[in-house]
């Protein structure tokens, strides 16, 4: 690739799971990828010790006062934005590609942001599309973005699209496989024993807090399915959930005349993060790959829905529309840190997102800041409700 300028890139939520994997690719592509923009939340440090490796001009952080702690430990100057803004001005800094990995919808004033200014949007954050699915993707399709998922699951479904020349009249369904998370075939009547400890312990996948406990409730399958309707065009009856234990199938497509075609390889996130941020080429991954044979012994159920209220909640929301899918979002990311921090139990978070919902029903939105003030609103709701238990 000698002569080929390398691919100017910004990580939203660098210091993550998913943004230090997206470093991962980066490193085993050093002349192919320049590195200009990254953002961390609160860890200071780990965001300070990953400019000083890779020197972006930009650097946003969560609060003013991390500005002077990470000051403190780098070894050059770049500029530092800070909050909500510095997220906006990041995602609009000059390059040819955006990595989303924060995750929430504290995403979404950002992605609104980058989508007339970045040509490639690689995105591993789900909220964004459950919250303002459509109005994201009638901005992708009028300023001509690419929107590459990230996700496992739509990373798949994407790429067995490819074979059928993403032409939906030729799908007769999809299929999301979930791995059913640490409580598949858990007796349903200990739930509220459950701890956070034992929520985080995802038997397959490396992945933050949030994702671990939204895959032990099924909310995360809940929420792709949502993704997939919006970023897919698909209808709702054609898309399916199954539980996949061993995670090796990420998702299949079955055609209108018979073939399932499925998408399927060990669970490492870098596969799909490598897909996305060096589409449409196929580069020679650096990271171990597995044969047939190591991949075998593979099971499939329909979901336990009594035992996972969660996943068909999410999907009638999404069938629903208008603020039912914010206001479900919204207080699932707010249930989640309660639970952890041991004021819900594991039920609990069922219950106190059925609540917001029936008191947020009536609402109503038009514009992306009506779903970020109303997102905001919701979250505050549930904060200070629960502080005061």
């Amino acid at each position: 690739m000698a002569g080929v300028a390398p691919v100017s890139v910004g990580i939203l939520g660098v210091t993550g799971s998913i943004g230090t994997q997206a470093l991962d690719v980066i490193r085993a592509f050093p002349d192919r990828f320049r590195l200009v923009a990254v953002s961390g939340h609160t860890n200071s440090l780990g965001l300070a010790a990953i400019a000083n490796e890779f020197r972006p001009e930009r650097v946003a952080v969560g609060s003013a006062d991390q500005v002077a702690i990470i000051r403190k430990h780098m070894d050059y100057d770049p500029v530092i934005e800070v909050g909500e803004s510095g997220l906006v001005a990041l995602a609009t800094h000059p390059m040819d590609q955006l990595v989303v990995a924060i995750v929430g919808t504290a995403a979404l004033p950002a992605v609104v942001a980058a989508i007339p200014h970045v040509p490639h949007i690689a995105l591993a954050n789900k909220e964004v599309l459950v919250a303002a699915g459509s109005r994201i993707m009638a901005m992708v399709r009028a300023h001509g973005t690419r929107l590459i998922p990230v996700d496992s699951e739509h990373s798949a479904v994407f790429q067995c699209l490819a074979a059928v020349d993403f032409n939906r009249d030729r799908i007769h369904h999809m299929t999301l496989t979930a791995s059913g998370g640490p409580f598949w075939g858990r007796d349903p009547h200990t739930f509220d024993t459950i701890t956070p400890a034992e929520a985080l312990r995802h038997p397959n996948w490396d992945m933050g807090s949030k994702i671990s406990v939204d895959s032990a409730t099924m909310v995360n399958k809940g929420l792709e399915v949502i993704e997939a309707h919006h970023l897919f065009d698909m209808a709702w009856d054609r898309i399916r959930v199954v539980v996949h234990p061993q995670s090796i199938v990420h998702a299949c497509i079955e055609t209108v005349d018979g073939a399932i075609l499925a998408h399927m390889g060990r669970p490492d996130m870098r596969y799909p993060i490598q897909y996305a941020m060096t589409y449409p080429e196929r580069w020679a991954t650096p990271f171990k790959q597995d044969g047939l044979t190591a991949l075998s012994g593979l099971e499939f159920f329909e979901p336990d829905r009594d035992a996972f209220p969660w996943l068909d909640l999410a999907i009638c929301c999404g069938k629903a529309g208008g603020v039912m899918p914010i206001v479900f979002n919204a207080a699932n990311e707010v249930a989640v840190p309660l639970f952890l921090n041991g004021q819900v139990s594991f039920m609990g978070m069922y219950d106190t997102i059925r609540r917001i919902l029936d008191a947020y029903a009536a609402e109503t939105v038009v514009t992306i800041a009506d779903i970020i003030e109303l997102d905001k609103r919701v979250k505050n709701h549930v904060t200070i409700r629960n502080s005061l238990v």
